[in-house]
């Protein structure tokens, strides 16, 4: 696939293009959807598949008084799981302050229309953009009659009575149903980051556990079921969520227990794929009941992944 970071590199061969427009964080069933629709027109007009999206995330940058806001992909995760669907070439725009004061004519006229020529926009059930979120559907649709070009919004997909949304999947994850936002997402959720030492006082009982961080949505406090992928193999484990009440820490972490695994892998690279949560956070009169109710975790744990083990990976 063929990333495009500037407006100005936009090539001729994308003139007459099939395009659609969107934050896309996450790259959930609803934008699979899309990038299928867009896929399947582009190979009937015998066109380039395009996605056009932003980064940083735009609330970022119009609200940013809004902290903390937790993305569900950075940006190159998007990229990598966008081109696993098969698009020809991704816009990533370079979302400023000045450039949220485009407006929607604005974005169609220069963009959509002069630099892309798009013969086609795909776009789903809600989208806005634009300054003040001047455009929509059916002001494409009125810009498409005048300029010349198609547009087709694709329905939202449900599941149950929720729609699957970036914003219900992050509800989700931040109120620990990792299983709902995992089916949402067509994939398991998953967090990567630096292992980082902690108070490593999961080692002092014998239950060494690695701290990791990242920019992402993390869970409610709990500890979950997981797999953990470093240097490119997966192995079972556990992840508690909180503040470890027992020892009294007042800052949150994430700490990953690896079951059946011995060495060193501070300052490495780890992926954690969430499976399902397996109980709130305790509070324990000593570090013996702690000790003991790991290892009722880690029993659970085995059960929860045994049929997990070799499946997880971004594949789309």
């Amino acid at each position: 696939m063929k990333v495009i970071r500037n407006l100005a590199d936009i090539t001729p061969e994308l003139k007459g293009s099939i395009v659609t427009i969107g934050n896309f964080d996450g790259i959930h069933l609803g934008h699979r959807k899309i990038f299928k629709r867009v896929i399947e027109e582009s190979r009937r007009y015998d066109k380039k598949s395009v996605v056009i999206t932003f980064d940083p995330h735009p609330k970022k940058i119009i609200h940013p008084e809004r902290r903390p806001f937790f993305i569900l992909a950075p940006a190159e995760e998007r990229l990598s799981l966008i081109e696993t669907l098969g698009i020809d070439t991704t816009i990533l725009i370079s979302f400023t302050w000045e450039f949220s004061q485009t407006t929607a004519e604005d974005f169609v006229t220069d963009i959509l229309w002069k630099k892309l020529q798009c013969k086609k926009i795909v776009i789903g059930y809600d989208y806005k953009f634009g300054k003040d979120k001047g455009g929509n559907a059916d002001f494409l649709r009125e810009c498409g009659t005048n300029l010349g070009f198609q547009v087709e919004e694709i329905a939202a997909i449900k599941m149950g009575d929720k729609i699957v949304s970036s914003t219900n999947i992050r509800l989700s994850i931040l109120a620990g149903d990792v299983t709902t936002a995992s089916k949402m997402l067509g994939r398991p959720y998953n967090v990567r980051g630096i292992v980082t030492r902690g108070y490593r006082r999961g080692t002092e009982i014998g239950y060494p556990t690695a701290n990791i961080e990242s920019e992402k949505v993390i869970p409610a406090t709990g500890v979950y079921a997981i797999i953990a992928e470093l240097d490119g193999k997966r192995h079972q484990g556990l992840i508690n969520i909180g503040y470890c009440p027992t020892f009294g820490n007042e800052e949150i972490t994430a700490e990953v227990h690896i079951l059946d695994f011995h060495g060193d892998i501070y300052g490495k690279e780890m992926e954690v794929f969430f499976v399902d949560r397996i109980r709130d956070e305790l509070t324990f009169e000593n570090p013996e009941k702690l000790k003991e109710q790991i290892q009722h975790d880690i029993t659970r744990a085995r059960v929860i992944l045994a049929p997990h083990v070799t499946e997880f990976r971004n594949e789309g």
